[in-house]
């Protein structure tokens, strides 16, 4: 009987019946103690590795996923329309030095303060695609980029 009455409660109900009241706090902590860094987790990706014998237009159409699929929106929005613009008339070796760009670093925001400028880029990655993407990041003609290219532009011809 005790078990039933105890399961027609409530979720909060059922809680302060079990552990007594529960008193919320709400408001500013203030600033938290630095950060140890034990508790991070550092999961090793597998190294980057060229794909010599993969057709062209497999890896413009891989290039384009992975340049839509990033894990952080800024990435998604600015590589997604840099490739939406480039790719198509990119060089096999443009390709390449895009494909290592974009999957070697461990750390999407790295790829984003160096097409930003915000960071200075390695000179591994010091390359004219390098170059493309932070005169594409500048966005010279000032256009509206808040979100990325619909799918539709796939079926168009290449300009």
């Amino acid at each position: 009987m005790a078990a039933a009455r105890l399961c027609s409660l409530p979720g909060r109900a059922l809680c302060c019946h079990l552990l007594g009241p529960v008193r919320q706090r709400r408001g500013y902590r203030g600033d938290s103690p630095k950060d140890s860094g034990k508790d991070l987790l550092e999961i090793p990706l597998p190294p980057w590795q060229e794909r010599p014998n993969e057709p062209l237009e497999t890896k413009r159409a891989r290039l384009l996923y992975e340049s839509r699929k990033r894990g952080m929106l800024e990435n998604c929005i600015l590589l997604s329309l840099f490739a939406k613009e480039n790719l198509g008339k990119m060089s096999e070796q443009q390709l390449n030095l895009y494909d290592r760009l974009i999957n070697e670093p461990s750390n999407d925001w790295d790829i984003y303060y160096w097409a930003t400028e915000a960071k200075p880029t390695p000179a591994v990655f010091e390359n004219e695609v390098m170059a493309m993407l932070r005169d594409f990041a500048k966005n010279k003609k000032r256009e509206q980029r808040l979100r990325q290219p619909d799918l539709e532009y796939l079926f168009e011809p290449p300009r």
